[in-house]
């Protein structure tokens, strides 16, 4: 229970800080929006020549919300090395507060805003002949907390260990950026070299973009579904778990 009302009170705390500057929401949707726009109509014959058996969109947008889910929660750690700091996290240290919770409550509420900024950019895609079913939908964004849940503690574990934005940002896109240029949410890898499918089948992201890409279109018996979710839930267990024992060991 103490866990519990702890993440709720960091939770509460992170949320309230973010709604006063809601800008940042915005200016996270700003590149995925700019693909949506200027990207996404360039690629009905390149989806068309990988056989997806969807329209563009359908195929394109599953990709770009797995895009914010990264770089949203990847760039979390700004925060925190903002809040290392202005002393916040060294006044946390003097109180009875669970160090588990104050990863936690800081990674749902990166969750809750990216579930928001996905909402945002599904609605923004529908004039471009986005196909909605309800479910399928709910089950996406279920994923997508799983990918959210992935990356934000380790955002934070970095944060913890570099200290400095000029060390974490460098490590942030030389990390991100491969990883979503190999899962294949530009252009369908079907489309690559082979040498370049071998690093993509590795690249555990591609498999949770071709869950989202199945999730979203209905294919609920794709073995992509059932392999996205197990790689992305087991990522995520091992995020929670680094991040909780870096916070237990910087905030001690």
């Amino acid at each position: 229970m103490k866990l519990i009302r702890d993440t709720w009170l960091i939770f509460r705390r992170s949320l309230v800080l973010t709604m006063r500057q809601p800008v940042w929401i915005l200016f996270g949707l700003m590149v995925p929006a700019l693909y949506l726009f200027l990207f996404g109509p360039l690629l009905e014959g390149a989806v068309a020549s990988a056989g997806t058996g969807t329209n563009a969109f359908n195929w394109f947008v599953p990709g770009l919300i797995v895009q914010i889910a990264i770089f949203g929660t990847a760039f979390g750690g700004f925060g925190l090395i903002a809040e290392l700091r202005n002393g916040v996290v060294e006044r946390m240290r003097v109180t009875p507060i669970s160090r588990a919770a104050m990863l936690l409550g800081r990674s749902l509420r990166d969750v809750v805003i990216l579930m928001v900024q996905a909402t945002i950019m599904i609605v923004l895609a529908i004039p471009f002949g986005l196909q909605i079913d309800l479910p399928s939908l709910i089950a996406v964004l279920g994923l997508l907390g799983l990918i959210g849940l992935s990356v934000a503690p380790l955002s934070y574990a970095g944060a913890l260990i570099l200290k400095s934005e000029d060390a974490f940002a460098p490590v942030v896109n030389a990390i991100a950026l491969p990883l979503l240029l190999l899962s294949g949410i530009l252009l369908p890898m079907a489309l690559a070299p082979d040498w370049l499918q071998f690093l993509s089948n590795i690249n555990p992201l591609t498999h949770a973009v071709d869950a989202a890409r199945s999730l979203f279109n209905a294919d609920w018996g794709n073995p992509n579904v059932s392999l996205g979710l197990v790689i992305s839930s087991i990522f995520a267990v091992f995020a929670v778990w680094v991040g909780a024992r870096a916070f237990s060991r910087s905030v001690a």
